[in-house]
């Protein structure tokens, strides 16, 4: 029996837990870290622009300067999965701001 490490995205602890499955039929998994929001994440994504690494290649490539239409071309992915990664980024640097 193979044993799959699998750590959160968000705060990379090993402490979690199967949260069922997607729609596709891939494994969910919700992080147990006391110390913050509880987040759910699954380990294949059926589509690429969810993956953790895109989405801060995203970022990077519009620190550089490339444009929305640019970004979605290179890394093969929509142009709206490119826009909701800046509106997500954005809210949750707003949220940091108030709560410091």
């Amino acid at each position: 029996m193979a044993v799959v490490l699998v750590r959160c995205p968000h705060c990379h602890t090993t402490d979690v837990l199967k949260h069922g499955v997607t729609d596709q039929g891939k494994q969910r998994y919700r992080c147990q870290n006391a110390n913050g929001p509880s987040h759910t994440c699954s380990i294949d994504y059926s589509y690429k622009g969810r993956l953790p690494a895109i989405k801060q290649q995203i970022i990077d490539m519009a620190l550089h300067g490339r444009g929305i239409r640019d970004i979605a071309r290179v890394l093969k992915i929509s142009q709206t999965t490119v826009m909701e990664t800046f509106k997500k980024r954005r809210l949750n640097s707003s949220m940091s701001i108030m709560r410091s």
